[in-house]
């Protein structure tokens, strides 16, 4: 995603794929390993992208980045979650990225 890669992230995969669950963006941004949900939606009227990530999901994409970490013998890094929101209409398209964003569903 070229935002993040502006912002100085490194893209190590895209969707990743672990029993039920797709990691869609991890990144790598000095010693933090960064794993970005992407919400998309055509309008904000029925709730915002970031309000569609729920619970379960999170569950499954915990489960997921512990396989990666330790399949790719990253164990020296810290991992965060983000959320890039990204709202598509015809008045053009507007993204928001919220850096560790999970802290908000807690």
């Amino acid at each position: 995603m070229a935002a993040l890669r502006k912002k100085g992230y490194k893209i190590l995969a895209e969707n990743y794929r672990h029993q039920k669950a797709e990691i869609d963006i991890i990144d790598r941004i000095g010693n933090i390993l960064v794993i970005v949900e992407v919400k998309t939606r055509s309008t904000p009227d029925f709730g915002l992208p970031q309000e569609f990530v729920k619970t379960k999901q999170i569950a499954q994409l915990l489960k997921a980045v512990d396989f990666y970490i330790t399949d790719n013998k990253l164990h020296e890094v810290e991992a965060r979650f983000d959320i890039v929101s990204v709202i598509i209409n015809k008045k053009g398209e507007e993204l928001e990225h919220i850096e560790n964003a999970f802290y908000h569903f807690q």
